[in-house]
């Protein structure tokens, strides 16, 4: 008897230890094939409609994005910067003071557009769960997504972004990543911006806009021409009289020469970062175009993009705000300083200090 008392007792032991052993597979470390119950599943997925019409079979859970371009990493930067396993292009030396390190040194994967140099081996290395398009869609896009989710293995998806739609495209983007609350701050900014400027531009009137010349190269004789692509936002708040007969799409605009510029004279000119504006002022054959000779030159604000463009995307927002003070202050009154800060912690989560704003708008303000 004393004997089967043992043996009871050790069974039971024996089962108590096993019960223990496999609780420990209910807690952290738990396989993800074992948690699907709980919502944790890597392999789960939804259906997701993008803008190209295509349904998409995505993860549940996405932890891990890559931007397909400049421009949709822009975009996505603003809402979701920790999801990103790498960058679409390397940012700019001008971008690493308002950027946290671990986000401007993460690894360069290439475009699927523009230089087309998508690397796969380091899509590869990443790993992420999904590649995100973001822009203006090519008539290809549909197939341009299948391919490349074909060649990788990786769901794509591509979401249509322009100036004017700009609010709904943050909006599909918080659906898509699980961030509705975050986009949707974003997307009412982009509005609210927008807004702001066809009210300022109402006031001002087709006969208050300025003369204006956006000019870009190393000799400052290329321009970005009325109604191109690249002009969109000069086209809204002024009078570009870049008028050209063949007008370029590419963002190194039309080249023209100096004779041209001064047969527009025109009131205002604006200089692409890197161009010609440091010594303009002291070059004698420019002294006869009026912005120059009136000391009414500037320079486009660089850090961490250019504010006018390039890529042409939501720091648009951002140069609509500094343009139309700059050209309209009575009817724009805004406080500069204000809405700098206020764009930079949206979209590039920096706390900007009042002397890298001052440094930002050096040569970009009233003089």
């Amino acid at each position: 008897m004393r004997k089967k008392l043992i043996a009871v007792l050790i069974l039971l032991c024996l089962a108590l230890t096993m019960t223990t052993a496999c609780g420990k597979l209910t807690g952290p470390n738990q396989p993800a094939s074992a948690s699907a119950g709980n919502g944790s599943d890597d392999s789960a997925t939804v259906s997701f409609t993008d803008s190209a019409g295509r349904v998409v079979e995505i993860p549940k859970n996405i932890t891990r994005i890559a931007p397909s371009g400049s421009m949709a990493q822009i975009v996505l930067f603003a809402l979701a910067p920790d999801m990103f396993a790498g960058l679409s292009s390397k940012w700019a030396p001008a971008a690493e003071e308002y950027l946290d390190t671990k986000y401007y040194n993460l690894p360069v994967l290439g475009q699927l557009y523009g230089s087309s140099d998508l690397n796969l081996e380091e899509l590869a290395k990443v790993n992420p769960q999904l590649i995100i398009d973001v822009g203006e869609p090519k008539s290809t896009i549909a197939d341009d997504m299948n391919g490349l989710s074909k060649q990788v293995g990786i769901p794509t998806v591509h979401i249509t972004a322009t100036t004017e739609t700009m609010g709904d495209t943050y909006r599909m983007l918080g659906k898509l990543l699980g961030r509705e609350k975050e986009a949707e701050v974003l997307a009412r900014y982009c509005e609210e911006i927008k807004q702001n400027t066809d009210e300022i531009m109402k006031k001002v009137g087709e006969k208050g806009k300025a003369n204006l010349l956006y000019c870009l190269g190393d000799n400052g004789l290329n321009v970005l021409a009325k109604d191109s692509f690249h002009a969109e936002i000069l086209d809204r708040i002024s009078n570009n009289v870049a008028v050209v007969k063949d007008i370029s799409s590419k963002g190194s605009g039309n080249p023209v020469d100096l004779e041209q510029i001064i047969l527009w004279n025109p009131d205002v000119i604006v200089f692409a970062p890197g161009s010609i504006y440091s010594t303009i002022g002291q070059d004698k054959s420019w002294q006869e175009v009026k912005a120059i000779k009136n000391g009414k030159y500037y320079e486009v604000p660089l850090g961490p993009y250019n504010w006018m463009g390039f890529p042409p995307s939501v720091n648009r927002y951002m140069g609509m705000i500094w343009i139309t003070q700059l050209l309209y202050p009575e009817q724009a009154n805004y406080d500069l300083y204000k809405e700098t800060a206020r764009y930079y912690d949206l979209f590039y989560h920096c706390k900007l200090t009042e002397a890298q704003y001052k440094a930002l708008v050096a040569n970009s303000i009233y003089r």
